[in-house]
């Protein structure tokens, strides 16, 4: 028995359905940010509401209204929480065996200008740990470095929720881009390229935004070079890399391209005084600009070789993606290749045994959209070809390197899976969820609503993704909440439907410096517990200003810049 999508079922009336479609977004935005639930039961409470209000108010069978959130929940699993596990598995594999220690000297040891500490580790630093890590990592750990610095506590977690505004989008292997693929059924390359026109211009500008809250205009003048150097530097690799590669590496790349040429830089360049705050002791404000590095006992100076092997796991870590990443080896690992290769046919046998695609029972081509058409479902599990696969063959092959035993291998992974069991769980509700309203057709109700904002919805789209990171605190999140929003209100007001779901991923990015569960990790990882409130102030001006800036690029690369969009 078929079922058709009604998506005016209340009243035929596009806007009393849109009050009732908006029920389950308003009570995760409730959840969230006024009754401060945990985010794995929010992330499932908010999937019961839908499946109740897909039921009971747009009449969807029972059936495939619960076979939709299947769908979802298996998407979260695969390809999104073995992307998590495998990348938070290879950064704690770093930290067990005391690599991780050897990464964070080299990177602080450069230079003792604050200002430059912040680009290196907040900037550079933290865009990396995002790309590998993703997921709170970033802030966490670049925060707790800078308050071991002598930075503020209070300072050092704003500056680096702000500084993490740049790499958020490619977060995590890429994880915010590859999930929106799925429901929207547009490719994550052609997202990626997009996405990689916008987001290079925050990514310039933030460098010189963070050294200007620290120290004000005239001490930003001083380090200018050093400022360009780090963001021209990322925003071009950040531009090359999510145009010709995807969206897996762009973090990874454009961190390590900035992280060196700004040390490179130092090497032979030197700010004329040394930047230290004013609460900071006389004898640490009055330093050479040509001094090299203190050496201490708690910065001990390592080696060449040391610091090359510290970092090898990322950088093998970057050659299995890329692999992974190219387009005849990604077809063959499915199992889908044609030609005549020997190599790519004999990866293309064990891709096929690897790849499942079964149908969803009670959904596949059983609903029928609003031109009468059936709407495909499968269940996608490419277990060879998933990125988290190229990540875990790079942990295997730390192991090795690392001198790690395969029964701490094994325990650290098994820790890895414990900690991240309800993340994933709230991982799982989320983009279940967003099946399910995708399926019943709430977001297609929502998105004739938008549409009656006409030729002003491209500056209003950035909105939608700021909203959706505020709420979740994860712009994979609000990729999956509202991508297919964005998709069907461009189209119906003729906006690029590429161009919106960009807007939503980069206009995310602004709001993750102000997400409750953003704020309450970096207060954490810094010891200030308790002065979450004092956090968002210092960061939702910021937060506002750079949403703007995408809100103005947006509109103008929907009319003027049209040629940018690929």
């Amino acid at each position: 028995m078929t079922w058709t999508q009604q998506f005016t079922p209340v009243g035929n009336s596009v806007i009393w359905s849109s009050l009732i479609a908006l029920i389950p977004i308003l009570y995760f935005f409730w959840a969230l940010a006024i009754k401060r639930m945990k985010g794995y039961m929010a992330g499932v409470t908010t999937l019961l509401v839908a499946l109740a209000v897909a039921i009971l108010a747009y009449k969807m069978p029972a059936s495939m209204a619960f076979m939709s959130a299947s769908q979802g929940a298996v998407y979260g699993i695969l390809p999104i929480g073995w992307i998590i596990i495998t990348s938070v598995f290879l950064y704690k594999l770093t930290v067990k065996t005391g690599q991780f220690d050897i990464i964070r000297t080299s990177v602080v040891s450069i230079t003792e200008d604050r200002r430059l500490q912040a680009l290196l580790v907040a900037f550079s630093f933290g865009a990396f740990l995002e790309g590998a890590a993703g997921f709170g990592a970033p802030v966490a750990i670049s925060a707790a470095l800078l308050v071991g610095l002598g930075f503020n506590p209070l300072y050092a977690a704003g500056l680096c929720l702000l500084a993490n505004t740049a790499p958020v989008a490619f977060g995590a292997i890429g994880i915010p881009i590859t999930a929106m693929e799925g429901p929207t059924g547009v490719a994550a390359m052609e997202i990626s390229k997009m996405v990689g026109r916008q987001l290079p211009f925050i990514s310039v500008f933030i460098p010189l935004y963070l050294v200007f809250v620290m120290a004000g205009f005239k001490k930003t003048l001083e380090v200018l070079p050093a400022i360009l150097v780090s963001g021209v530097s990322f925003a071009l690799t950040q531009f090359v890399s999510s145009n010709f590669l995807g969206p897996e590496l762009p973090d990874i790349l454009s961190a390590l391209v900035s992280l060196f040429a700004l040390a490179i830089f130092l090497k032979f360049w030197k700010p004329k005084t040394t930047f230290r705050f004013q609460s900071e002791k006389a004898a640490h404000e009055v330093a050479s600009a040509s001094a090299e590095p203190r050496e201490t006992q708690d910065q001990p100076a390592f080696t060449g070789a040391q610091i090359a092997k510290a970092w090898s796991p990322f950088l093998i870590l970057t050659i299995f993606i890329s692999i992974w990443g190219i387009p005849q080896i990604k077809t063959a690992l499915t199992g889908h290749y044609e030609g005549a290769n020997a190599f790519l046919s004999a990866i293309n046998s064990i891709g096929h045994y690897l790849t499942f695609m079964p149908e969803v029972p009670w959904l596949n081509n059983l609903i029928l959209n609003g031109n009468g058409e059936p709407i495909a479902a499968v269940y996608k599990l490419e277990l060879l070809g998933a990125a988290g696969t190229a990540i875990l063959l790079s942990a295997v092959v730390t192991k090795f390197i690392v001198n790690i035993s395969w029964k701490d291998w094994f325990i650290t992974f098994n820790e890895t899976c414990k900690e991240l069991a309800l993340p994933l769980l709230t991982i799982m509700s989320v983009v279940a969820f967003a099946y399910v309203t995708n399926a019943s057709g709430m977001s297609t109700t929502l998105g004739l609503l938008l549409a009656k904002t006409g030729a002003l919805f491209p500056f209003f789209s950035p909105v939608l993704g700021w909203l959706g990171v505020f709420i979740t605190g994860s712009d994979t999140s609000a990729n999956l909440l509202f991508g297919n929003l964005q998709k069907i209100t461009a189209t119906s007001i003729g906006m690029d439907p590429l161009l919106a779901l960009a807007a939503n991923s980069s206009g995310g990015v602004t709001g993750k410096m102000i997400s409750p569960q953003s704020i309450a990790v970096a207060c954490a990882a810094v010891g200030l517990a308790g002065k979450e409130s004092d956090l968002f102030r210092f960061t939702v001006k910021h937060s506002l200003f750079l949403l703007l800036i995408v809100c103005v690029l947006t509109f103008l690369q929907s009319n003027v810049l049209s040629w940018m969009i690929p």
